[in-house]
């Protein structure tokens, strides 16, 4: 017999695997369910990921802060998930007053697909200084991707 609790976090995984499939976009609240005030930068991300039930990743980015951009590089492992796939990623970044805040590493929890050049998903993610990162995904692969990780941000 499965406990309630459990029964709960197969609930919450299925329905974030549905929103996935069907491509739904990520929300437009903060990951507390707050509307979040208007971004201080912009970022581009683009890193490839492997999974078979622990996930590596790494890539490099782009940050846009105050008219500059500053290039970075993206390593990540985690748990859940299987296949490969490559990702871009657009989004915001809020509660950024000092470029330094940016580097650091990276909860985020994930949840998306990729069959072939189809794909949907998204991520939010936040550091040890309170930045916070929303981004929409796009990917490449053969890729179900459901589970959390840690990603270091680090200046090239």
């Amino acid at each position: 017999m499965i406990p309630m609790l459990s029964r709960r976090r197969t609930a919450v995984a299925l329905a974030f695997l549905l929103g996935a499939a069907t491509g739904c976009a990520p929300s437009s609240s903060g990951p507390d369910g707050s509307s979040p005030r208007a971004a201080d930068a912009t970022l581009t991300i683009e890193e490839v990921q492997v999974a078979f039930i622990g996930s590596g990743d790494a890539g490099h980015g782009t940050l846009r802060f105050r008219g500059s951009d500053y290039p970075f590089r993206v390593t990540g492992l985690g748990v859940g998930g299987i296949g490969a796939s490559r990702l871009e990623a657009d989004g915001e970044v809020y509660n950024l007053n000092n470029l330094q805040d940016f580097a650091g590493t990276y909860g985020r929890a994930r949840a998306g697909y990729a069959i072939g050049d189809v794909s949907g998903g998204g991520m939010w993610m936040e550091n040890g200084a309170g930045v916070v990162l929303r981004l929409r995904t796009r990917r490449e692969g053969l890729m179900l991707s459901l589970g959390g990780d840690v990603m270091v941000i680090s200046f090239r």
